[in-house]
């Protein structure tokens, strides 16, 4: 079963071992930084489905929300790139990179991809979208921080009944950000936008993104195979 959401990590991460937690003795199928990434998505998304009860919103979130999601953007950049000089011969980092700050930069990225990506969805897919803000205020924002920082809390913890749950999380996020992805693609190309009145006809079109999404992760680990021999970092 693991080896599956390795598949998956493979086809978005570099999957260094330095850079990864390990969970019952076995490094989690991505990195700290993708492990935060992905997994804060698919909290986001569900955030904003189930929590927020923002099902079918159509609108992105108020211009100053939006600052602060791109700064989140802005602050996993800023980790990553010290956290590459680190790796050079020559290079001197500001600070120290440490998997804590990979994984909630990461986490934090997630989050405001899903912000993104969930009413772009939802106003490609659906028949009668709701013209609401998915994230309509600092309230809502908090909420899908809490939640964030619950979800990064636990993988912190590094207990070893965790690694199936963390495991299918972040993989899961990766499926979920590409089909979505790729289903608004898909239906803006056959120009068949907004047809869907219910989750029958949703789950068609979901259906397709997830199949493509597939495609392409079996398509770049085949390359990445034949490039490196080696399904690991």
């Amino acid at each position: 079963y693991l080896s599956k959401a390795d598949m998956v990590g493979y086809a978005v991460c570099h999957r260094i071992h330095s850079h990864s937690f390990i969970m019952a003795g076995r490094q989690l199928p991505m990195c700290a930084r993708c492990t935060g990434t992905f997994t804060g998505a698919l909290v986001g998304l569900v955030g904003q489905a189930l929590v927020l009860r923002r099902r079918r919103a159509c609108e992105f979130p108020p211009a100053a929300i939006l600052v602060v999601l791109v700064g989140f953007v802005l602050l996993m950049a800023v980790d990553g790139v010290n956290s590459y000089i680190s790796l050079l011969p020559i290079g001197t980092s500001l600070y120290e990179p440490t998997n804590t700050l990979r994984l909630i930069t990461g986490a934090l990225n997630g989050l405001a991809m899903s912000a993104i990506v969930y009413p772009a969805i939802n106003s490609t897919l659906w028949r009668d979208p709701t013209a609401e803000r998915a994230i309509g205020a600092w309230k809502d924002l908090l909420v899908l921080l809490v939640l964030e920082a619950g979800t990064v809390g636990l993988v912190l913890t590094r207990w070893g009944p965790l690694l199936y749950p963390i495991a299918t999380m972040s993989a899961l996020g990766v499926l979920a950000l590409l089909s979505s992805a790729n289903s608004v693609l898909i239906l803006t190309i056959t120009n068949r936008e907004n047809r869907a009145a219910g989750w029958r006809q949703a789950a068609i079109a979901l259906l397709a993104g997830l199949t493509a999404s597939l495609v392409e992760i079996g398509v770049i680990d085949i390359i990445r195979y034949r490039l490196t021999g080696t399904f690991w970092g």
